[in-house]
């Protein structure tokens, strides 16, 4: 079922549609939600929850955990990621913490330092990335893209 709700005009919206946006230079201390996505420029202290997605910018940083269904890092975490369907982790991207989705893209240069998980339940395959390095990080992350 799809949420609507009323524009100021009347005509209904989908709230899946609506996009937050914490800009450049804005911090956040607490917890962050939306029935969207959430767009992060600059610093959330606490958890951050999207129904639709999360987008970490390369200036971005999370001190928490992020719940979502699609995630792209290209900035910072320091918490654990959790994406029902996708997580895309940028070039200039570090993350600090486990990471659990279906399918996890790892572009060359990218850090992790913490446990993925992927597959159907995001459980079915993991790799620790202090014991195994970068390496097999990207070696798992594209045999899972390629299945």
């Amino acid at each position: 079922m799809t949420k609507t709700r009323n524009r100021p005009d009347g005509a209904p919206r989908d709230v899946g549609d609506v996009v937050s946006i914490i800009g450049p230079g804005m911090k956040v201390v607490g917890d962050c939600s939306s029935d969207g996505t959430i767009r992060i420029e600059g610093q959330v202290e606490g958890s951050v929850k999207a129904a639709k997605s999360v987008v970490i910018g390369k200036e971005g940083a999370v001190l928490g955990d992020v719940v979502t269904q699609d995630a792209i890092v290209a900035g910072r975490v320091n918490g654990s990621v959790n994406a029902e369907s996708r997580v895309e982790l940028q070039a200039t991207c570090r993350v600090e913490g486990d990471i659990r989705s279906r399918r996890i893209k790892l572009d060359e240069g990218g850090q992790v330092d913490g446990q993925l998980h992927m597959g159907g339940r995001g459980a079915d395959r993991s790799v620790d990335t202090s014991k195994h390095g970068e390496k097999a990080v990207r070696d798992v992350a594209e045999a899972v893209q390629a299945s």
